[in-house]
């Protein structure tokens, strides 16, 4: 229990607006392990810290933020959005789980390789998402360290692993049960789950010998963890 790892899902949501540098300084500040966070592409390139396809739900503009320029982000926005650069700057030292929503193709796929490369940032970063965004990010990057995202209790296709060569297969949590932790662990795997939020879902997940928990209350994961922590060890 005492080694999983504790991933911040969009920083600290429920302190602070999700994806953005103040979100990821908090959850850094209580103790995460590794901070997750979205990375969609402007109009003009450039990777921005954003999970919807617009800026609707957290900055009350109906703007499709492909549509849109760096330069424009910033000004609807007020700077709250911030650019991969300016993330990798923010979290110097600490792992980064990069999320890729959406299908974004090997062009987009290498340009955000480019940025954690031109970064210095190989070594601490890995992505996740599902099958055709981590089939982009293998194309650009061979070595990258990638978690596949699996919604379905039937597993990866052997061609498709060999295709991907994930070092994670990442789960929704509630379809985690022994047999399935088992599972991939036999196939030499390790296994990570997003996103519980209640302490009976991450006890039980921890008891399950998970790998790596991704949540909105890392603050609640890390107190559990230390919990279950022999005295003395």
């Amino acid at each position: 229990m005492e080694n999983v790892t504790a991933v911040a899902h969009r920083g600290d949501p429920y302190r602070v607006r999700e994806n953005t540098l103040d979100s990821l300084r908090s959850a850094l500040g209580l103790g995460a392990d590794v901070v997750e966070f979205d990375v969609r592409l402007t109009r003009d390139e450039v990777p921005v810290l954003l999970h919807d396809a617009t800026l609707k739900r957290l900055w009350e503009h109906d703007r499709a933020v492909r549509s849109l320029s760096a330069a424009e982000v910033r000004g609807l926005t007020a700077g709250g959005v911030p650019t991969l650069e300016e993330a990798l700057a923010a979290t110097e030292g600490s792992r980064v789980l990069i999320d890729l929503p959406g299908t974004p193709d090997v062009r987009a796929a290498r340009r955000v390789v480019g940025v954690v490369r031109e970064a210095g940032a190989q070594d601490r970063a890995y992505y996740c998402a599902g099958a055709p965004a981590m089939l982009a990010v293998r194309a650009a990057d061979p070595s990258a360290e990638i978690a596949l995202t699996w919604t379905t209790l039937a597993p990866p296709r052997p061609a498709l692993l060999d295709a991907v060569r994930p070092r994670w297969l990442n789960y929704r949590f509630s379809l985690v049960d022994r047999a399935l932790a088992e599972r991939v662990h036999r196939e030499g795997r390790l296994l990570s789950v997003w996103t519980p939020d209640t302490r009976r879902s991450l006890r039980r997940l921890l008891g399950l010998g998970v790998d790596s928990i991704t949540t909105n209350r890392v603050d609640v994961l890390l107190a559990l963890r230390a919990a279950s922590v022999p005295q003395g060890s």
